[in-house]
């Protein structure tokens, strides 16, 4: 047993090295998640696409799981406008492979080692409509935020009406409970369109990049070059 859990830890460590390793050089991204099972018909496909158009414009690179659906829209979109486009795939029963809009690709075997890189490299994240895989990535975030282990990092809930029944139930089931409080609602933000996003999203960026400026003036001593 020992033997196996030993070698499972240098698994586990060699896939973090092998994610650390090729996102390292990355400049500020915004992470997007939502459905792997949207066909590219459909409104959010597009809806998602424009969304990855607009972060591609405004410097960033965008993170997905790789995966299709709104994960392939966001990449496309990002690629499209000659923006930088991730994908962190992860390995399950039904093969998911990896959408053809890609400039770095990841596979993993162990979720938690591919979600610390989709906070790791990211100033914000969008969800996009999707199922249990979306809302898992949309509620570990939020526990990050609310502990404070992430901080000036927007969740930002794409959809125009899409997420009405669950700020509703939020508010008048878990706040009403005292199981939240306000503050801890506060830290979703509802948005209809890609052109909301964009403002929040850079918001952050300028606050994370005020606190390293601080941070790097602090530790030489508050001189400047």
């Amino acid at each position: 047993m020992r033997a196996a859990d030993a070698e499972r830890v240098r698994d586990i460590a060699a896939e973090f090295a092998r994610g650390f390793d090729a996102l390292a050089g990355l400049g500020p991204a915004v992470t997007v998640f939502g459905s792997a099972r949207t066909p590219e018909d459909h409104p959010d496909y597009a809806l998602v696409r424009e969304l990855g158009a607009c972060i591609g414009r405004a410097g960033l690179t965008v993170i997905t799981g790789g995966g299709p659906g709104l994960m392939e829209a966001a990449n496309r979109g990002t690629r499209n406008v000659g923006g930088v486009s991730v994908g962190c795939n992860i390995e399950l029963p039904h093969e998911q492979d990896l959408n053809p809009y890609l400039d770095i690709g990841i596979r993993f075997r162990h979720f938690f080692a591919r979600k610390v890189m989709f906070v790791r490299y990211a100033c914000a994240f969008v969800i996009a409509p999707g199922g249990y895989g979306t809302l898992d990535e949309l509620f570990e975030a939020l526990t990050l935020i609310q502990t404070a282990t992430i901080r000036h990092f927007p969740l930002i809930l794409l959809g125009d009406g899409e997420w009405a029944g669950l700020e509703s139930w939020l508010r008048e089931t878990v706040l009403a409970g005292g199981k939240i409080d306000r503050r801890d609602l506060e830290l979703l933000h509802f948005v209809s369109g890609p052109e909301e996003v964009m403002p929040l999203v850079e918001r952050a960026r300028a606050q994370t990049l005020g606190e390293e400026i601080s941070k790097r003036r602090s530790a030489g001593g508050g001189r400047h070059s």
